[in-house]
């Protein structure tokens, strides 16, 4: 039998093994990214919520685009919102070519969402396409529930507020820029305002997305074209539901009402410099954009491949005889056409855009 020996470790020799110990482990991770390489990533689709399951159940904006487009795989999103009824994974194909995001609703999780997907060192997100899409609240003077808008702009919601009962009597509501003494000033170009209320997108690729699905034809529904024909006055609110050019104003009041409606067209107008309409209303877009402009500097995304696609679900003002209150708090009408809309236009784009991918890879549509 060998004798016993004791090893003597001096400072020295202890720093070596510690060495060699983080050597075999900085090789392992090394190896093990490389034989890991990111996903090159073809379209992301991004929604806001879900009413329960991702599948099998009442759908919310999710479950559709996991359905329909097969996004079978579930993968862990660690940074992904933590949601009431749980965190729902991100999603994607079986060629790991499409990816599904849920990124919680309001513009905290939009931004938080968008940023945590962007630094994910799983995907390659270079060259992807982004659909944000989504169900909203939808202007009667611009277009009916059901309708399919494709934002050349998102404007945002950094504001002054005066309540409008202490408001001066001439003013139409409470509500103006920051660096401004009222509301509607000539031009946005006080050096004190705020600049982080206007996105501007793309406006080849989005004119290429509305040029694609313009005559598509929208699904509707009885019950929600009696509904329609009751906004009497607002000819584009009774239409059969459409796709159109419109702008989408996103803020964290889950704002109603015709006083705030021709606000948030004012606030739309204003910040585009009269180019921009408004058409939607929700809560997450102007989070997005925040997250994508930022990933963009960091040569993370293309914000340039970036598209915003809303679909009403309910209007964003009462209608003609009735309270803001009753229709603020009825059940959305248009859910089902809304989400049905924001499938059938958004697939419509995302299928070309990824079985062209030996063209749309380097080069955007519409450039």
């Amino acid at each position: 039998m060998r004798p016993l020996t004791h090893r003597v470790f001096t400072p020295a020799t202890r720093a070596l093994a510690h060495l060699g110990v983080l050597g075999a482990l900085c090789v392992f991770f090394c190896l093990s990214a490389h034989a890991q390489k990111p996903w090159p990533i073809r379209a992301v689709v991004v929604v806001t919520f879900e009413v329960g399951n991702d599948t099998g159940d009442i759908p919310g904006e999710y479950q559709l685009w996991v359905e329909r487009e097969h996004l079978d795989e579930v993968v862990d999103f660690p940074g992904g919102a933590q949601l009431p009824a749980g965190q729902h994974a991100l999603r994607t194909n079986k060629d790991h070519t499409v990816l599904g995001m849920l990124s919680g609703t309001t513009l905290t999780n939009a931004t938080a969402s968008m940023m945590a997907l962007g630094l994910d060192p799983r995907f390659d997100l270079t060259h992807a396409y982004f659909l944000i899409n989504g169900i909203a609240g939808v202007d009667p003077n611009v277009a009916s529930i059901g309708s399919a808008a494709w934002a050349h702009y998102v404007v945002g919601d950094v504001v002054r507020m005066i309540d409008p009962r202490e408001a001066p009597k001439e003013w139409p509501y409470g509500l103006f820029p920051t660096g401004a003494h009222e509301p509607n000033p000539p031009t946005t170009d006080a050096p004190t305002w705020h600049r982080s209320n206007l996105f501007t997108l793309n406006p080849k690729l989005v004119d290429w997305a509305y040029s694609q699905t313009k005559d598509l034809k929208l699904i509707d529904d009885p019950k929600v074209a009696e509904f329609r024909a009751t906004f009497t006055g607002f000819p584009n609110a009774q239409r059969s539901p459409f796709v159109l050019l419109g702008d989408t104003f996103a803020s964290d009041y889950y704002w109603h009402g015709a006083i705030m409606n021709k606000f948030a067209e004012d606030w739309t107008r204003l910040w585009t410099n009269g180019k921009g309409t408004f058409a939607m209303t929700e809560m997450e877009d102007s989070g997005f954009m925040t997250a994508v402009e930022r990933l963009n500097a960091m040569h993370r995304v293309d914000h340039d491949r970036v598209l915003v696609l809303r679909t009403g679900s309910n209007f964003s003002m009462q209608r003609p005889g009735h309270q803001p209150v009753e229709s603020l708090t009825a059940p959305y009408i248009g859910s089902k056409v809304s989400l049905e809309a924001a499938w059938l236009c958004g697939s419509t784009v995302l299928h070309k855009l990824t079985t062209d991918w030996v063209t749309t890879r380097d080069t955007i549509p519409g450039n």
